[in-house]
C-alpha cells in the first residue's frame, strides 16, 4: 500500500466518476521545488496554456498524470493531487517512497529546469466550487492534505466566505505537511491536528488515530448540512467516512478520495 501523494483513485461511496475526455501529454518545465518535510517536496511546474481550452478549467481538487520515460524508452506514470488553486501555477506535493520507481526521482533528483509530462486535470468528483457552499469538514491523513490544500486556497482566493473545518491526521509535528501555511489559516478557517506516533513539549492537541469521539468532538453538526472531503489512505478514509454517516451525514454529502498501491 503507497502512502504518498501518488493517488490509487476508486469510486467514492455515493456515485460515480464524471467520466473526462481524452487529454493530451504535454511537456513542462520545473520551475522551483521546495521541502515541506524530510521526505515531502512541492514542485512548481511551468505550463503552457494551463489550463488550456482543450483540457477546461482546473477545479479544486483534481489530480494530475505525470510521465517519466527512461533513456531506453521504459515510461512510469502517475497520478498526482494537484496542490495549488484555481488560477495559481500548477503545483504537486510529492511525498517519497523508498522503493518507489517515480518519488524517488521526483524528490531527490529533480532541478529547476527539468521538463516533466503532464496530462491533465483531471477529476470530477472530489472537487469543490463556490457554488457548492458550506460549512466545509475537510479531513487528511498525512498527504491526503495535498487536494485539500487545493480547496482551501481556492476558498481564499475566491472570497469565499464558508466556514471550515480541517482535521489533519499526521504522524509527528515534523511531518505536517505546509505546516507554516497550516499555522496561519484564512479567516473562517479551523484546523485541528492529531498526532499519532510522538508529540512536541506541551502539546495539547489530540495525539491518537481520528476515532469516533474525536468526530463528535470536531465535525459539524450533520443538521448544519455540512459537506466533507475526506482524503488518506484507505483505512484512514473508511474510518473518517463511517463515522461521519453514523454522526447521521448522508453518504452523499461525504465524498472521499484514498491511496491506493501505486508503486510510488
Amino acid at each position: 500500500m503507497a502512502r504518498t501523494a501518488v493517488r490509487g483513485r476508486l469510486n467514492a461511496p455515493g456515485g460515480r466518476r464524471p467520466q473526462t475526455p481524452p487529454l493530451s501529454w504535454r511537456t513542462t518545465t520545473v520551475a522551483a521545488v521546495s521541502d515541506e518535510t524530510p521526505r515531502v517536496r512541492t514542485l512548481r511546474l511551468e505550463v503552457p496554456d494551463w489550463p488550456g481550452p482543450s483540457v477546461g478549467q482546473q477545479r479544486a481538487g483534481q489530480h494530475v498524470d505525470i510521465r517519466l520515460t527512461a533513456d531506453d524508452g521504459y515510461q512510469a506514470e502517475r497520478a498526482y493531487s494537484i496542490a495549488s488553486a484555481p488560477g495559481e501555477p500548477l503545483a504537486l506535493t510529492v511525498e517519497r517512497l523508498e522503493d518507489g520507481e517515480v518519488s524517488p526521482y521526483l524528490t531527490e533528483e529533480l532541478r529547476p529546469g527539468d521538463l516533466l509530462e503532464v496530462r491533465g486535470p483531471i477529476g470530477g468528483y472530489f472537487v469543490w466550487e463556490t457554488g457548492f457552499g458550506g460549512p466545509l469538514l475537510l479531513a487528511a491523513g498525512g498527504s491526503g492534505i495535498v487536494p485539500l490544500r487545493s480547496i482551501l486556497r481556492h476558498r481564499s482566493l475566491s472570497g469565499s466566505q464558508v466556514p471550515v473545518r480541517l482535521l489533519y491526521s499526521s504522524r509527528s509535528w515534523e511531518d505536517v505537511i505546509y505546516r507554516t501555511e497550516l499555522d496561519v489559516p484564512a479567516e473562517g478557517v479551523e484546523v485541528i491536528h492529531t498526532l499519532t506516533r510522538s508529540q512536541p513539549p506541551l502539546w495539547k492537541g489530540y495525539a491518537r488515530r481520528v476515532d469516533a469521539p474525536m468526530l463528535a468532538e470536531v465535525a459539524w453538526p450533520a443538521a448544519e448540512k455540512p459537506l466533507a472531503y475526506v482524503c488518506g489512505p484507505t483505512s484512514f478514509v473508511e474510518s473518517v467516512a463511517a463515522g461521519l454517516v453514523g454522526l447521521g451525514y448522508p453518504a452523499g454529502r461525504v465524498r472521499t478520495e484514498r491511496f491506493g498501491a501505486t508503486g510510488g
